[in-house]
């Protein structure tokens, strides 16, 4: 197996204009970057960072929650996410800190830029030195992008203002938006002097940087988590909450594909390859799809098979219902080492907690003197995680009812229990 291993390791990305799927990861693709020798790299829910130059990737692993933002800067990556960390690869090393998770990442040639939901923008020295934070800006930021000359920089946010501010001297300069409506997305296009937003309402728009004039191509559907624009700045494909990949053509400013990308669940990463012949996405599957620009829309849908958490509920028992509710996206079942946010759940019944061989717990699960059985998975989930585990990487949920926590119990006795 450890041959059959290599030699998919080895075996190069398909060629520009083929479809393909880069997969191994344990939960959602939040955001992909491509470099301009090919790699590609993929942040996810599982806490990792796939770095992907043939079929199986390089894990970049450090990160404690999901990581939601991925950067190349032409000697690094960059990776940042809900544990309120920056890292930099290799190494894994924190470059940078947050008091909130962090959303969006920028590189110029001396700066890593941040946003993040606790108001502020970080600036992080590539050299080293002394970082610098913008703001607070009254309200979470989620993107960012560099002019070319990484002097000013660009921030959108979750109050619906886009921003300019002056990278020496850290203030704000200019207020070309507030919408009203949190800005999710943008894509600064300096050359031809237009930058893009999405926003939580649907909006998708085009500013005209010198005359203010807007291009609207909103369309009903919400909210846009995702814009790319391809190498030759021809084309803005655009990503949203239903699923959908909408791409316009920005040379006659008309939409030239829109097609749904997902059989359900939005589409929250989009990335070109370097030759602008195919477009990447990630979504709520576990895998990385890429289709050919030439061929949009022709090629089968991101996630062959619906995620447990998404199957109909009247299918399922309560117990079952709970686990693919609460606990589906971050744990498996199963005995195999399958990539997900939290460790998988296979023999939990009388295990101490932290002590699964080659997961990566908190500090605090870390020689914890819990053992799982009924009476302690049902306090984590009466009390909540942050108060019967606090500083665990476990998100902050409760299942009130007593009889949904036992149905959920009973579930995971008998699936997670080892075969005779």
């Amino acid at each position: 197996m450890r041959g059959l291993a290599l030699a998919l390791a080895l075996l190069p990305l398909p060629l520009a204009a083929d479809f393909y799927t880069l997969k191994g990861h344990g939960g959602p693709i939040m955001d992909i970057a491509a470099a301009p020798d090919g790699r590609i790299a993929t942040a996810s829910f599982d806490n990792s960072v796939g770095l992907w130059s043939g079929q199986q990737p390089d894990w970049l692993e450090g990160h404690e929650a999901a990581v939601n933002a991925v950067v190349f800067n032409g000697t690094s990556i960059y990776s940042a996410g809900d544990d309120f960390t920056l890292r930099r690869w290799p190494g894994g090393q924190v470059v940078g800190q947050h008091k909130g998770k962090v959303v969006g990442l920028a590189a110029s040639k001396k700066l890593v830029a941040t946003a993040s939901w606790d108001g502020t923008i970080g600036l992080w020295p590539t050299e080293g030195g002394a970082a610098m934070l913008l703001g607070p800006t009254g309200s979470g930021v989620n993107a960012v992008a560099f002019a070319p000359d990484g002097r000013t920089l660009y921030s959108a946010g979750v109050d619906g203002s886009l921003r300019i501010w002056d990278v020496t001297t850290g203030t704000e300069t200019a207020r070309l938006v507030e919408h009203g409506f949190g800005i999710n997305e943008l894509v600064l296009n300096a050359q031809d002097g237009w930058i893009a937003y999405g926003a939580v309402d649907g909006v998708t728009r085009i500013l005209d940087l010198t005359t203010g004039a807007e291009r609207d191509f909103t369309l009903d559907r919400r909210p846009i988590l995702a814009l790319a624009l391809s190498p030759d700045r021809s084309l803005l494909a655009v990503g949203d909450g239903e699923g959908y990949i909408m791409v316009i053509d920005t040379q006659d400013w008309r939409i030239a594909q829109d097609f749904r990308a997902t059989l359900r669940g939005p589409v929250w990463a989009l990335a070109f390859s370097p030759d602008g012949e195919n477009l990447h996405a990630g979504g709520l599957d576990q895998a990385m799809y890429s289709w050919p620009v030439a061929a949009l829309g022709s090629q089968e849908r991101m996630a062959g098979q619906e995620p447990s958490f998404l199957k109909d509920p009247d299918e399922m028992q309560n117990g079952e219902r709970q686990f693919a509710r609460k606990c589906s996206i971050c744990h498996s079942l199963t005995p195999d080492d399958q990539r997900r946010a939290g460790p998988t759940l296979h023999g939990v019944f009388g295990r101490q907690a932290g002590t699964l061989p080659g997961y990566i717990y908190s500090e605090t699960l870390q020689g914890s003197d819990i053992v799982w059985n009924e009476q302690t998975i049902n306090a984590l989930f009466d009390q909540g995680p942050d108060h019967y585990i606090p500083g665990s990487k476990m998100p902050m949920q409760r299942i009130t009812q007593a009889q949904d926590r036992a149905d959920l119990i009973e579930f995971l006795r008998s699936a997670t229990a080892p075969a005779d």
